[in-house]
């Protein structure tokens, strides 16, 4: 895909896409198109919630998937490390293995994470995350495994706004099973 979004670049995670939107700007200030209904890479399934998270440097958030919902996110402003685990074999009854891809992702950059890939950033500086959805937030649809699973392997970064180098995290994120542990769950 080219145009407003700028090239896209798919992933080793089949259904993942990255990209960097474009923006066009004078001494009035800036245009950017933020998505269009023609990108092939979102899908099929129309966005049907739109959803803006700040988080201070050092916070993490995730890993959690949803098993019905794709998101689009859009990197506003700040920067972040974004890590993606292709958990759909171990979710649907495969042994508890996964795909890791991290990368960071700075202003304007975007990623398109489908169902069954979870997903969790660390903001390295002040961040603003847009993020659209395919399915209105319920709560039922969100699976949380924990972020530091050494069975996953994650290489998330050493946190330099934290004195202990480890990320602030909300009681949700911080008491997640282990991804096996999520699957046998699951499976029970």
């Amino acid at each position: 895909m080219t145009g407003e979004h700028g090239p896209s670049s798919a992933s080793r995670l089949p259904g993942v896409h990255y990209g960097h939107l474009t923006s066009h700007g004078d001494v009035r200030g800036t245009f950017t198109e933020l998505w269009r209904a023609s990108n092939p890479a979102g899908g099929t399934d129309p966005f049907v919630q739109a959803n803006v998270s700040t988080s201070s440097p050092g916070v993490l958030r995730g890993l959690h998937l949803h098993r019905r919902q794709l998101d689009y996110w859009v990197v506003l402003g700040g920067r972040a490390f974004v890590a993606l685990v292709d958990a759909r074999g171990p979710i649907n009854g495969v042994a508890p293995a996964a795909t890791v891809e991290a990368r960071e992702l700075g202003q304007h950059d975007w990623v398109i994470i489908p169902a069954g890939v979870a997903h969790g950033f660390l903001a390295l500086e002040a961040l603003q995350l847009l993020y659209l959805v395919t399915n209105e937030y319920d709560g039922s649809d969100e699976l949380g495994f924990a972020w530091d699973d050494p069975a996953v392997g994650v290489p998330w970064p050493v946190v330099s706004a934290t004195s202990d180098g480890r990320p602030i995290l909300s009681e949700r994120y911080a008491s997640n099973p282990s991804l096996a542990e999520l699957v046998a769950h699951l499976r029970g």
